[in-house]
């Protein structure tokens, strides 16, 4: 007779056989919230590691357990660098994706439902972030796509506002729906009963957002360096040229789209600056649209 206090194997009722144990996920956060902007974007949120500490605007490494290795049969986590979208101040922690059919992690990331768990590496890094620049009295916040993300935190970050007297948040993207996630957040800003106590009654007032697309017919169409090279960008928001004393700025977006705007703020006076040397405006070089 079998001992009560001895453990037997675990094993399967139908085959007998031992049952290997699941590995835990290392580094894992648990979904508490979903949402699908349109057929290739979604956004979501998480938990958020009780030791994590970060600054409006870095990334973090986030992902999923890749499939075993067909030779040795390991299991290693699947990574990319994403935009916390959330600010430090949140108790959770939220990310903007693109949803890509053949890619290897948004082909499966893309389907998470609330409950499941994603791996989120604690360590955050960018360049994105109100360090890297010198004072100035205006911030111009450059996004094409999901490269609204970091904006989408730095938006809800008090230090912007304290900071600057006006802040302009540029999105360019494709079609219509893609710029919804970007609107509704901004909107939102108005009804934060917590962010108007914080900051100030009104603070959103500060913001002049500009969004513009590219494919599809909207009230506004055209790349943003084209509307900012012709002035109608200028015009249409009823501000001065982009000059080296007064504007700061951060740009997220495609490769092109980063190395045309690093251009354009160089001609007119700005230099690009970094953790350990702030200056007039910064690129997120680990962001790829």
């Amino acid at each position: 007779m079998q001992p009560m206090n001895e453990i037997l194997p675990v094993t399967d009722a139908v085959t007998d056989t031992p049952v290997k144990a699941t590995p835990a996920l290392p580094d894992a956060q648990t979904v508490t919230e979903v949402t699908h902007w349109t057929d290739k974007l979604f956004s979501f949120r998480c938990t958020r590691p009780a030791s994590l500490r970060f600054r409006s605007g870095e990334f973090v490494m986030i992902g999923l357990m890749n499939d075993p290795d067909p030779k040795t049969g390991k299991v290693k986590p699947l990574l990319r660098a994403y935009s916390i979208a959330s600010p430090s101040w949140d108790e959770e922690m939220e990310f903007y994706s693109i949803k890509v059919e053949n890619g290897p992690l948004t082909s499966r990331l893309q389907h998470i439902k609330v409950g499941d768990e994603i791996i989120l590496r604690p360590k955050p890094v960018g360049t994105l972030v109100h360090d890297a620049l010198i004072p100035g009295k205006r911030i111009w916040f450059f996004a094409t796509g999901t490269g609204f993300a970091p904006f989408a935190s730095l938006l809800r970050e008090p230090q912007t506002y304290e900071d600057y007297e006006e802040v302009i948040i540029t999105h360019t993207c494709r079609t219509a729906g893609e710029l919804t996630y970007g609107r509704e957040l901004i909107e939102s800003l108005k009804d934060d009963e917590l962010l108007n106590e914080v900051i100030g009654e009104g603070f959103w007032k500060k913001i002049k957002y500009y969004p513009t697309t590219t494919r599809e017919e909207s009230p506004k169409m055209g790349r943003i360096t084209d509307l900012i090279n012709s002035g109608e960008a200028y015009k249409d928001l009823d501000v001065t040229p982009l000059c080296p004393d007064n504007d700061r700025a951060m740009i997220c977006g495609n490769m092109a789209f980063n190395l045309e705007l690093k251009a354009m703020l160089e001609e007119a006076g700005l230099e690009e600056g970094a953790n350990s040397k702030p200056a007039q405006y910064v690129v997120e070089k680990a962001f790829l649209d």
